[in-house]
């Protein structure tokens, strides 16, 4: 019992940022995926953009989170509030490593874990993305358009699959633009940026549940 305790104690904090606007339908499930982890040194940290369902009624049940409530949103464009929305929780969260997580998605039990261990075997990563599990089938054609724009950008996946080292969010953010180019979301501009900065990797196993919401 010693030893596990001893265990827990060196491993470092890491934060889960989640971004939520009307997930009423989803957002217990997501909470509640990112409780059972096996990594028990972690922050949860949930930003509630001027929710008009009841989900931030269920969020409140939840102890030992930390709630944000914007009363206003910041801009007419769902890209550039859900920017806004994680910039603000990474400036209250304290871990060395970034799991991000829309407010309709599920960490699979085991990523935490899996994923802080591949960031220590590699120390010179700063970026990684895994694989979504596909809820439904017929999303899988929106994700194949969504992955490739372009020839020179990497293949990258929704936003629930991406974790940054702090050091890098904190970089990323100095050239993110967060007022301009509405269209571009955040997971977007973040694989383009790890892809620029040639420290990124992809790994292969679905770890993230994807959960589409019109």
């Amino acid at each position: 019992m010693k030893k596990k305790i001893t265990h827990e104690k060196n491993n470092k904090l890491i934060s889960i940022l989640i971004t939520n606007y009307n997930k009423e339908k989803f957002i217990t499930k997501t909470i509640n995926s990112c409780l059972v982890q096996n990594y028990k040194n972690l922050e949860i940290l949930v930003f509630d953009d001027c929710s008009t369902d009841n989900s931030l009624l269920k969020i409140k049940k939840f102890k030992n989170i930390k709630i944000f409530r914007n009363k206003k949103k910041k801009f007419n464009n769902s890209p550039l509030n859900q920017i806004y929305g994680v910039s603000y929780l990474f400036k209250r969260s304290k871990g060395y490593l970034i799991f991000l997580l829309d407010g309709d998605d599920e960490f699979k039990k085991g990523k935490v874990k899996y994923i802080t261990n591949v960031f220590k075997t590699n120390k010179k990563l700063d970026f990684i993305q895994d694989q979504p599990f596909l809820s439904e089938k017929k999303n899988l054609m929106s994700l194949k358009i969504k992955n490739h724009f372009f020839s020179i950008w990497p293949s990258f996946y929704p936003t629930s699959c991406m974790t940054v080292k702090r050091s890098f969010f904190k970089k990323f953010l100095k050239f993110i633009y967060p007022n301009e180019f509405s269209n571009l979301e955040i997971d977007a501009r973040l694989a383009i940026f790890a892809y620029l900065n040639l420290n990124f990797k992809k790994i292969n196993r679905n770890l993230t549940v994807y959960n589409y919401d019109k």
